[in-house]
């Protein structure tokens, strides 16, 4: 198993546990439950652990797979920097939820406020989350890049 292998496993990680734990942020708040709350902290923290795994065997996955014909350098070059500021995103919100996770447990007034907080930014690192993700499934699935050409193109001869 190569650093692209494990590039693979575990880059879907960031990218879904912060949506499902903004979910359940977002109904613990409108249901007022803390417990509900502490695990999508927890989720977020997760989600920044499993982020630093990602880039940390990015490099290995782009060095495995730039000499690959149909990869271009732009195509890594767009994944990379979208992934970075996605893993700031993440890192963040894992950040904060420790900070909420405390807040949550001492019962501090800032709690609610900080859990809306969280609740907003987690929307905004969803839109990286997918440029990410589709960046980064773009570098080998070329049919992804074609694909609105494809459809245009059936469209046009029929």
């Amino acid at each position: 198993m190569n650093t692209a292998h494990l590039h693979l496993l575990v880059n879907h990680f960031p990218i879904i546990t912060p949506l499902l734990a903004g979910l359940i942020l977002f109904f613990a708040i409108l249901m007022k439950s803390e417990n509900s709350k502490r695990i999508a902290y927890f989720l977020f923290i997760v989600a920044g652990l499993a982020t630093m795994a990602a880039m940390a065997t990015g490099d290995g996955a782009e060095d495995a797979v730039e000499s690959i014909a149909g990869v271009t350098e732009s195509s890594i070059e767009e994944h990379e920097e979208s992934a970075e500021v996605f893993a700031v995103l993440n890192y963040v919100l894992a950040v904060l939820s420790i900070i909420g996770l405390w807040a949550s447990l001492k019962q501090k007034k800032f709690s609610a406020l900080l859990s809306i907080a969280i609740v907003l930014l987690t929307v905004v690192s969803f839109f990286f989350a997918y440029q990410t993700g589709n960046s980064g499934g773009k570098i080998r699935h070329t049919e992804l890049n074609s694909a609105v050409e494809n459809t245009a193109g059936i469209k046009s001869s029929q």
